[in-house]
């Protein structure tokens, strides 16, 4: 029982009476799961394939008759595990023992009766220990390597992530945004390729993401000494191949942040028919193009007391750094605190979109995705780099982001159009996937008993039918 007696799970607890009744309490209750709203995992994961397709992006040079848990189930565990909250591996340690997560990842044995070694016994799912394996193991490992054989390949996760999002459309997109942004993950040990970044005043490493809608499409980990933009290009250029192979007719627009504002990145995009966004650091020159603006917006202040702002769309290029001219749109406002003068740089044409319609409405967007790293970083445990080796805190990174697809997946194809449609992981896991349940199994089944007073149980039943609805019945 790891360091727990029976003895001392038999324990009462100390509790208040309720009038004239003690309150008794320890944890004997045996196999009850607190993550019954799991099998939404489970069974969405079955209709779509996901962690199946995630699997075959993993070489796994085991010995196949030695093997108790395989790569697709041990990714389920990670996966389903970050999305009902279980953000540390040494978790695992009990969690091998609950017989309804053994079921959620596919295990024929919940219960862990037939395994091979008498100490294992009686935890269906795999250890921290053996999940440990799919993370710190060395891009060069091999069938003959000690203990750590299962090799993660990055460049086929992408392609697994973003055939996923190709998938979901039923006929070719108009237009597609993507979004790249990078972001801080704090370090708080020795960790490789580990700097200090002065903007955010600690020890991180800085990944980049590229997101389409809430959909993650790719992530890349970076050390933080680099400029914010670096590997922008590389992480756009296969994506973006595969999306225009399926999809050749679509717009494709990549928007960004000042921090893409690179003559490397606008130019690999005018180059391969891919539009841009991205904003500008203001400077006196791009001032002084709507120096008249701001003059207007700050007399209509002065006349209303609200805010006011105009916009200009102008033709801009460096003194050294850009290639060519390009299209700039300002924008002029004046607030209560003074003036607040913001650039955009783009590839689309006035004739297309004017600046008023960029700025505010395809422009300011962009802070969707924002949103969507604040869920796979602090919701999904996305921010948890606390392997020494650089390549496995690079891996836990995807692992986080697939948990954040599935999430994803959830609110896409089984609560559309529902309360919950647009609900946070962290939302969702209190009220959707925590769920008591009272797991009995005998030799035809395996019966879970959900809790009667679950509050949203029409709702859960609904969800379940709307997955059934994927695909074929069994």
């Amino acid at each position: 029982m790891t360091g727990c007696s029976t003895q001392t799970l038999r324990a009462k607890l100390p509790l208040n009476a309720l009038g004239s009744r003690r309150v008794d309490a320890d944890f004997s209750a045996g196999r009850v799961s607190s993550d019954g709203g799991g099998l939404l995992l489970r069974e969405l994961d079955l209709a779509l394939g996901l962690t199946e397709r995630l699997a075959q992006s993993f070489t796994d040079h085991r010995d196949p008759k030695l093997l108790e848990h395989t790569v697709t189930q041990m990714l389920r565990q990670r996966i389903y595990g970050l999305a009902l909250g279980y953000e540390d591996l040494n978790d695992y340690d009990i969690l091998g023992r609950d017989p309804l997560l053994a079921t959620l990842v596919g295990k024929t044995d919940p219960e862990g009766q037939q395994r091979r070694n008498s100490k294992d016994r009686g935890h269906g799912g795999a250890s921290a220990s053996t999940l440990g394996r799919l993370e710190r193991t060395k891009a060069d490992a091999s069938a003959k390597s000690r203990y750590d054989k299962i090799v993660c390949d990055f460049d086929a996760l992408r392609h697994v992530f973003v055939q996923f999002f190709i998938d979901r459309f039923k006929r070719a997109p108009e237009r597609l945004v993507l979004d790249l942004d990078p972001t801080d993950v704090q370090l708080h040990g020795n960790q490789e390729q580990r700097f200090f970044h002065g903007y955010y005043d600690h020890h991180c490493y800085l990944p980049i993401f590229l997101y389409c809608g809430q959909f993650p499409l790719a992530v890349k980990l970076r050390p933080s000494n680099i400029d914010g933009s670096k590997g922008a290009v590389e992480l756009l250029k296969p994506v973006v191949e595969q999306l225009k192979k399926a999809f050749p007719k679509t717009q494709f627009i990549v928007r960004g942040d000042s921090g893409f504002c690179r003559e490397e990145l606008m130019a690999w995009c005018e180059s391969n028919g891919v539009h841009y966004l991205f904003g500008i650091a203001r400077n006196k020159r791009l001032v002084a193009e709507i120096e008249t603006r701001l003059e207007k917006a700050e007399r209509k202040f002065q006349r209303t007391g609200r805010a006011a702002r105009y916009f200009r769309s102008f033709r801009y290029r460096t003194l050294k750094s850009w290639s060519r001219p390009r299209r700039v749109v300002g924008k002029a406002e004046y607030l209560p605190k003074g003036r607040n003068p913001r650039f955009v740089i783009t590839s689309l044409r006035g004739a297309v979109i004017g600046p008023k319609l960029l700025y505010e409405q395809l422009y300011c967007a962009r802070g969707e995705m924002e949103n969507r790293i604040k869920e796979q970083q602090l919701d999904l445990y996305g921010d948890r780099a606390s392997c020494h080796r650089f390549r496995a805190n690079h891996v836990r990174l995807w692992l986080a982001l697939a948990a954040q697809l599935l999430v994803v997946a959830v609110r896409e194809y089984a609560l559309h159009g529902t309360e919950l449609a647009r609900a946070q992981a962290s939302t969702l896991r209190v009220r959707l996937f925590k769920i008591g349940a009272l797991v009995t199994i005998s030799v035809r089944r395996i019966y879970i008993r959900l809790s009667s007073a679950f509050p949203l149980r029409t709702l859960f039943a609904e969800a379940i039918e709307r997955i059934r609805a994927l695909r074929p019945p069994d």
